[in-house]
């Protein structure tokens, strides 16, 4: 069996990956198993972010590694918070400071329109020269009352005019169908099938 290091210390995402990989015989382990430390992301945009931490942990790990970057962007704001997303609102991160201050800082624009990104890395090696790359994005718009208990960070305020809800009303099954993620698994799913030697 094949093995991969996830480039992240969240226990929801390793269940995640693992059962995905699980299909393609693939062992997914937790950085943690290596003692891989922190990755600096001081880039500003996902995809280097997502590769340096995929490039770390590989390199501490000697597997090849995972990472994903993800969080919300506004076109109103120039895209932010975008990397930020986690803290924007400052430190210690919060959601609700964080989705007061997007809030705030949309409701001055009046552009309510929003999508989320998320951008996915695997590397076969630290200095591998062609890393798979996939990227999801989910379009939605804000709404300022949150509304459902399912989600977490911005999902209250993420709203689907198609599906007349936000993104933490949906069942958990149709957001793990619909969501950003879903989308650039089921891509990098299909390239590692493609791609991969």
């Amino acid at each position: 069996m094949k093995e991969l290091v996830l480039a992240s210390g969240n226990a929801g995402k390793l269940r995640e990956f693992g059962a995905l990989f699980a299909d393609l015989g693939w062992r997914v382990r937790a950085q943690s198993d290596f003692a891989v430390p922190e990755c600096p992301e001081p880039h500003c945009t996902f995809v280097e972010n997502a590769l340096a931490k995929a490039r770390h942990a590989s390199r501490h790990s000697g597997l090849p590694a995972l990472a994903d970057d993800s969080g919300i962007c506004a076109p109103a704001l120039g895209g932010a918070p975008g990397v930020l997303s986690a803290r924007y609102a400052g430190e210690p991160r919060s959601d609700a400071a964080n989705n007061a201050k997007l809030g705030a800082d949309l409701a001055a624009r009046g552009d309510l329109a929003v999508y989320y990104v998320c951008l996915l890395v695997l590397v076969r090696h630290a200095n591998d020269p062609q890393p798979l790359i996939a990227e999801g994005v989910w379009h939605g718009q804000w709404q300022h009352e949150a509304a459902g208990s399912h989600g977490f960070g911005y999902d209250p305020h993420f709203f689907l005019p198609e599906l007349g809800q936000t993104a933490a009303q949906l069942a958990p099954d149709t957001k793990n169908r619909l969501s950003h993620r879903a989308q650039a698994v089921q891509q990098l799913l299909a390239k590692i099938r493609a791609d991969w030697r």
